[in-house]
């Protein structure tokens, strides 16, 4: 199969210009070469990070004041939820798949580690989670709760059972994507 002499004309006609490509360089399929970030996606990175955390951390005024019940044991239920949810979690039929220990954070620190666990939550289709403030100085304890009703997607909280933590501890039920 030979080609004619208009098709050679033709071909070199259209591609008068080109430059030959020089291929010296040889790369191993077997060897995985790191990618190195650039400092424009570090910093983008950076940002979203920030932008996520600043995002959590709007539920969280330590002015609101909720409307808890104040007897012994701390629950609050979401408006339009089953109030079965309650005792289900004073029993401890629920399981908790992440747990967070507060001990001795401060406030802040303790604010930022509620957001991570709740984005975390949200991140991953956790139903339930445990929240381990301790006994201390009640700051947290009380605290908690109050931040914790702030966030929209936290469907119930109360007082954990002796099994996950009791007096010491909150079990939340966090909406998931069904």
């Amino acid at each position: 199969m030979s080609l004619e002499q208009d098709d050679i004309q033709l071909f070199r006609r259209e591609i008068r210009g080109a430059r030959k490509l020089k291929q010296d360089t040889y790369v191993d399929p077997r060897i995985v070469v790191p990618r190195i970030k650039t400092t424009a996606a570090k910093q983008k990175q950076q940002n979203n990070k920030l932008a996520q955390q600043q995002d959590i951390s709007f539920y969280f005024s330590d002015q609101y004041e909720p409307l808890l019940e104040q007897d012994s044991k701390v629950r609050y239920l979401r408006a339009g939820e089953d109030s079965h949810l309650l005792k289900q979690l004073r029993r401890g039929d629920f399981a908790p798949e992440l747990f967070l220990d507060l001990h001795g954070l401060t406030r802040e620190q303790a604010k930022a580690e509620l957001a991570a666990l709740l984005h975390a939550c949200e991140k991953e289709n956790v139903f339930c989670a445990s929240i381990m403030t301790g006994y201390g100085t009640f700051a947290l304890k009380q605290q908690i709760p109050r931040w914790l009703v702030q966030h929209p997607k936290v469907r119930a909280l109360h007082q954990a059972p002796k099994a996950w933590g009791g007096d010491a501890a909150f079990l939340i039920l966090f909406e998931t994507v069904t």
